[in-house]
C-alpha cells in the first residue's frame, strides 16, 4: 500500500529568517496582526493591554488601552485600578465602544488595502507583459542596451522607406504634371512625321508634272 505523500497543512519550521528585507516586512505583518488582536481582546473581554515591541532596525512600537503609560506606571509603582467609581465606568464603557469601532473600521481598512495591493499587482503583470510585447513604447530610460539598438535598426529602416516612398510620391507627381502641359498644348498624342496639309501637297504635284493621271 503507497503512503499518501499529501500531508495536508503542515507546521512551520519556527527559526529566524535569513534575508534581511523578508525579516522586516514579515515584521510589519505580524506587528499589525498583533496589535489588531490586542485590540479584539481589550474589546471582549474589557482588559487593559500594554505591548512594546523593537523592530529589527530598533524602532519601537507599542499599543495600549486605555494607555501604554498608565499601564506601566501601574506595573511599576503596583497600585492597582480604580474601577469603583460610577464616572469611571462610564467612561471605559464609552472608550471601549470606541475602540470597537475602530477596529472595525480598521479591519475595512486593512481589507480595502489588501485588495488594493492585489489589483496594483495584477496592473504591474500587465503593465509588465505589455512593456514585453511592445517595449520601444516605454520610455527611453527604462530601455536597456539591446533594446536600444534594436530601437536604433528599426528607427533607421523606417527612415530608409520613408525617403523611398518619398522619392516615388516626386516622381509620380512629376510625370503627371508633364502629361497634364503636353496634353493641355495639344502634343501629347501627337506624330512629328504625320503630314496633316494634304491639299498644299497636292497643289504642288501638280505643278511640278506629279499630279493625278501621271501614270
Amino acid at each position: 500500500m503507497t503512503k499518501n505523500s499529501n500531508m495536508g497543512r503542515q507546521r512551520i519550521t519556527m527559526a529566524k529568517i535569513a534575508k534581511k528585507n523578508h525579516l522586516q516586512v514579515t515584521f510589519s505583518k505580524r506587528r499589525t496582526g498583533l496589535f489588531k488582536k490586542a485590540s479584539e481582546l481589550c474589546t471582549l473581554c474589557a482588559v487593559d493591554v500594554a505591548i512594546m515591541v523593537f523592530s529589527p532596525r530598533k524602532k519601537v512600537y507599542s499599543f495600549g488601552h486605555p494607555r501604554v503609560e498608565s499601564i506601566v506606571d501601574r506595573l511599576l509603582t503596583r497600585t492597582p485600578p480604580l474601577r469603583s467609581s460610577t464616572a469611571h465606568q462610564l467612561f471605559e464603557a464609552h472608550q471601549n465602544a470606541s475602540i470597537h469601532e475602530l477596529n472595525i473600521r480598521l479591519t475595512q481598512l486593512l481589507e480595502q488595502l489588501e485588495i488594493a495591493k492585489r489589483r496594483g499587482d495584477a496592473l504591474d503583470n500587465i503593465r509588465k507583459a505589455g512593456l514585453n510585447q511592445c517595449w520601444w513604447q516605454a520610455p527611453i530610460d527604462e530601455l536597456g542596451l539591446n533594446e536600444l539598438e534594436r530601437l536604433r535598426i528599426a528607427l533607421e529602416e523606417v527612415k530608409q522607406n520613408a525617403a523611398k516612398q518619398a522619392n516615388k510620391v516626386l516622381l509620380e507627381s512629376a510625370d503627371h504634371k508633364r502629361w497634364q502641359f503636353l496634353a493641355v498644348n495639344g502634343t501629347g498624342h501627337a506624330n512629328p512625321f504625320e503630314n496633316k496639309d494634304n491639299g498644299i501637297c497636292r497643289i504642288i504635284d501638280q505643278a511640278y508634272g506629279y499630279g493625278d493621271g501621271l501614270f
